[in-house]
């Protein structure tokens, strides 16, 4: 049972200590507040054209962040255009600009640079960029200095030039324009590296061409749309370390291409955890789809970065712990494949890569499933505001990237649409029909409300308003009575804040300690402040043994009061639960009544998905699992008036 005490002493060196090992990036605390350079008028203006393709040509070595060379940009006018803007740090040299081959003046107005591009609407053209310098780092640009950086690894004595550009920072390293909803259609990334090194980046390495004179040029090709972000570097002493996997849906093996440091330790530290890349695509396919990449590859770069970068198809990654490889992973759905459309809208990104981690372990380490949940109520819990929609400073990289809210929050109020929904089927197959709708561009927390609706036919607006946008968390208080084989009972909520969301609509399941028979729990709907319930036949309950025992809902549980003269009659005031299934645990055998006439059908459905059995009864039906494995199964029980109906039952 959860306590309230515990949430609001706990220390901030706890969690910051567990968002380092899980979360994917860790800007909100190693950045200071930064904003993007440019002007609204700036970025009005870099708006004017479409970025198609980027080509990335430059020279790079793992011991500094020195970077020379080409960048082009592909891109067509969407109005008349007699110039274009795009970003490059101030300090970097630009050697020349050519236009469709021309080299042309430009200006510079810090790190704006315009050129003249005399193009009628829907026309295209070539920018091409020489360049050269020393990007940034935090000692001289404070507001970023992470895009190219070249830490040394500790641990296994190796050195790294490794890019990390989300959320503002791209343009520290290379010409690009910044913009979240102008997804280049594909890209090509070409690294040239002393031979002692390899360079990992997006894509399918195409070839690697010896230049003759102690270097190497890797030759990297996205066909994939990819957001400016995402494109990546990484430059060190690799060995190539790939696996494969076989998803359901894919015509051939997907290549997960591992460059790790050349140390063997690091193959004796990781092996086994590298080779479980592959389970975890296997699974993900089958949760959200087939792996989006899967023409090219999956993979890692090896770089003291203190957590992971999501860069498309090649994370890179400090180590490669369960936690940090699934959520990294789980972004190439969920900020790659599919992209938030603004800062705002991180949670697309984060939160859901977050709830990854959560369905790893759910399938493939169930014991630790209640305490990964645990860990995100009680980061959220940790201060009592905080909306996960960010409403504003989404020019902040700590408010974007904030743990607590965009990661911890985010995971947890998916995992309660999920309780809404109660019905896995369809809150996976929203999960395919969002990764589908949505492929290769970018998306809002909005879009994500309207395609799990749309598979489900569950309104999410409260549920939106009330957690999405909504602020705090509410505090459950009980009152009961067992009258014969009867129960009475009353569940009332506070708000964690004054000015906070002051009622949560979610349903709320409860656990009942029953005398000679099995615990059990409930599952009742909300609809105000103050519910009754009057429980038929539940047998005699002793006490109550847990509130939202399977976390679903971020909340902390107050009193909890036996009230004997209490008694509640069913009237308008009162309800009684569609379903009742008991026992829930349960180790096989339950017995399930639907309080409603006529004729059921029942679906027991698994956590993928599937359908692995189905029954017809009329008032109550006695069922068994044993055969099954254990893990979540939901009853979906439709009358033959067709009223829906479900509840998740747990077998142990």
């Amino acid at each position: 049972m959860k306590k309230l005490i515990t949430y609001y002493f706990i220390g901030c060196a706890f969690l910051y200590s567990s968002a380092q090992e899980e979360c994917s990036k860790l800007k909100s605390i190693q950045k200071n507040e930064k904003s993007n350079t440019l002007t609204i008028a700036q970025i009005a203006e870099a708006e004017r054209y479409d970025v198609h393709f980027y080509s990335l040509n430059v020279s790079l070595t793992n011991l500094n962040p020195f970077i020379s060379g080409t960048v082009e940009i592909h891109a067509s006018a969407r109005e008349n255009l007699d110039s274009a803007l795009f970003e490059l740090y101030q300090t970097m040299l630009i050697s020349d600009i050519r236009v469709n081959g021309t080299s042309v003046f430009y200006s510079r107005n810090i790190s704006a640079v315009k050129v003249p591009v005399l193009k009628l609407a829907n026309e295209s053209f070539i920018i091409a960029i020489d360049y050269s310098g020393t990007p940034p780092n935090s000692g001289t640009n404070p507001m970023g200095g992470s895009g190219l950086t070249s830490p040394i690894d500790i641990t296994y004595n190796a050195q790294v030039t490794a890019s990390l550009s989300e959320p503002f920072s791209a343009y520290e390293w290379w010409p690009c324009k910044q913009s979240l909803k102008d997804k280049a259609d594909s890209c090509e990334v070409k690294i040239t590296v002393p031979n002692n090194c390899k360079a990992g980046s997006n894509g399918l390495l195409t070839q690697v061409v010896d230049l003759g004179n102690g270097t190497s040029r890797y030759e990297w090709k996205q066909i994939y749309p990819i957001d400016y972000y995402l494109i990546s570097v990484a430059v060190a002493e690799y060995i190539d370390y790939s696996i494969y996997c076989n998803p359901i849906g894919a015509p051939n093996p997907v290549l997960i291409q591992n460059y790790i440091f050349n140390n063997p330790q690091v193959l004796s530290d990781w092996n086994y955890q590298l080779d479980q890349t592959a389970d975890y695509i296997e699974l993900y396919s089958t949760l959200f789809g087939l792996y989006p990449f899967y023409k090219e590859k999956y993979g890692h770069c090896m770089a003291p970065i203190g957590g992971g970068m999501e860069h498309q198809t090649m994370t890179t990654q400090v180590n490669f712990g369960k936690n940090l490889t699934a959520h990294e992973l789980g972004h190439q759905w969920f900020g790659d494949n599919v992209t938030c459309a603004s800062w705002a809208d991180i949670w697309v990104n984060e939160g859901f890569a977050t709830y990854c981690q959560y369905l790893m372990l759910e399938n493939m380490y169930p014991l630790e499933r209640a305490s990964q949940m645990d860990a995100y109520h009680l980061a959220a819990m940790q201060y009592l505001d905080g909306s996960v929609y960010i409403h504003s400073d989404t020019l902040s990289a700590n408010r974007i990237f904030n743990y607590r809210l965009t990661y911890a929050k985010g995971a947890a109020i998916i995992n309660t649409m999920r309780f809404v929904i109660n019905n896995d089927e369809a809150f996976f197959q929203g999960l395919k029909d969002y990764q589908t709708n949505f492929k290769g561009g970018t998306a809002t927390g909005l879009d994500v409300k309207a395609t799990l609706e749309n598979a489900s036919g569950v309104d999410l607006t409260k549920t939106f308003e009330e957690w999405y946008y909504g602020e705090g968390y509410p505090t459950y208080n009980l009152r009961w009575n067992r009258i014969g084989y009867n129960l009475s009972l009353e569940i009332s909520q506070y708000p964690s804040g004054e000015f906070l969301t002051q009622i949560f609509t979610n349903p709320l399941e409860i656990s009942f300690e029953r005398e000679n028979k099995s615990d059990t729990t409930i599952r009742f709907e909300i609809n105000q402040l103050v519910n009754q319930y009057l429980i038929k036949d539940i047998g005699r309950v002793t006490n109550i043994a847990s509130i939202d025992p399977y976390n679903w809902i971020i909340n902390n549980s107050g009193t909890l009061t036996y009230d004997p003269e209490f008694e509640v009659s069913l009237n308008d005031n009162s309800q009684i639960p569609a379903l009742q299934v008991s026992p829930n645990p349960t180790e096989g055998p339950f017995l399930i009544v639907a309080n409603s006439p006529g004729i059921h059908y029942l679906k027991i459905i698994d956590s993928k998905g599937k359908l692995v059995s189905e029954k017809v009864f009329t008032k109550d039906l006695e069922f068994d699992i044993t055969t099954l494995a254990q893990g979540m199964y939901v009853l979906l029980v439709t009358s033959e008036f067709g009223v829906k109906d479900s509840i998740k039952v747990i077998k142990r």
